[in-house]
């Protein structure tokens, strides 16, 4: 299935956190915090308000988006104004 986000929209691949602690303690899905950080996969056509481009690393804000299943992985659609940084 192909997903192309609008306007001033971006979709991002969520990243996988880590399941395992320091220890070798296994930290269950339910348990673990939500990332923050994804790679951008597609971007709107609001090229005048958007400044991040595919294949880009960034951090968004923590509740920003609507979460989506695209075979079988998750990602996440937001507006340009809830990524907040660049990762490089």
């Amino acid at each position: 299935m192909k997903v192309v986000p609008l306007a001033d929209r971006v979709m991002v691949k969520l990243e996988k956190t880590e399941a395992k602690t320091a220890g070798g303690i296994i930290i269950p899905d339910t348990a673990q915090e939500k990332t923050q950080q994804g790679v951008v996969v597609a971007v709107g056509d609001d090229k005048e308000v958007i400044k991040v481009k595919a294949g880009q690393r960034v951090m968004y804000d923590k509740y920003a988006g609507a979460q989506v299943k695209i075979d079988g992985e998750e990602h996440l659609i937001l507006k340009m104004a809830d990524i907040i940084a660049v990762v490089e």
